[in-house]
């Protein structure tokens, strides 16, 4: 009994390890993908990494965030901008690094608002899955304000260049997203 308990659990880990690589390659797809949108174009980025939380939950959203960046840091160009705007190593210390970490904790954080019902109310209207999911997205922006500051120098327009551009492109992104996530979570 406990030998088929060990190997299921095995088996069960061993495809949510699968998942999380396989939706690696699905971020490094959307941040491919340049989408029309006003001010500046988007990607669909984002949207896939709250995704990969909702549906892999906090772990494995972590753990295809930590894919995702260790294929960047090999010099895949998996990256938005890549392989124009540099590679590997060279590309995560410049001015959108911080917006690559703050991905993995958005998964991180996706997951367990989505996921995690002893630690947080489990509730399916739109109204609050759309909440969570801008909750969710927050540590992208903020690790990635901190970090373009960092690098480009605390004297210029910070949120006019990391945050702004972006407001409207990430709500439509949520929104979509919490159509979809209600679907998902009613099965």
């Amino acid at each position: 009994m406990f030998n088929i308990v060990t190997k299921k659990k095995i088996s069960e880990a061993t495809n949510k390890v699968l998942y999380a690589f396989l939706f690696s390659i699905l971020i490094a797809i959307s941040a491919k993908i340049k989408v029309p949108f006003y001010p500046v174009p988007m990607t669909m980025q984002t949207f896939t990494v709250l995704l990969a939380g909702v549906m892999l939950g906090w772990k494995y959203g972590f753990l295809a965030l930590s894919f995702y960046i260790f294929e960047g840091i090999l010099g895949l160009p998996v990256f938005a901008g890549t392989p124009e705007k540099g590679l590997g190593v060279a590309y995560i210390l410049g001015p959108t690094g911080g917006y690559i970490f703050g991905c993995a904790i958005s998964a991180f954080t996706a997951g367990l608002l989505f996921n995690e019902k002893k630690y947080f109310i489990k509730k399916t209207n739109l109204v609050f899955s759309f909440l969570k999911l801008l909750l969710a997205l927050s540590p992208t922006f903020i690790f990635g304000l901190i970090w373009l500051g960092s690098v480009i120098g605390w004297d210029k327009p910070i949120l006019n260049l990391g945050l702004y551009p972006f407001v409207l492109g990430e709500i439509f992104k949520i929104s979509i997203l919490t159509i979809i996530t209600s679907q998902i979570l009613k099965k």
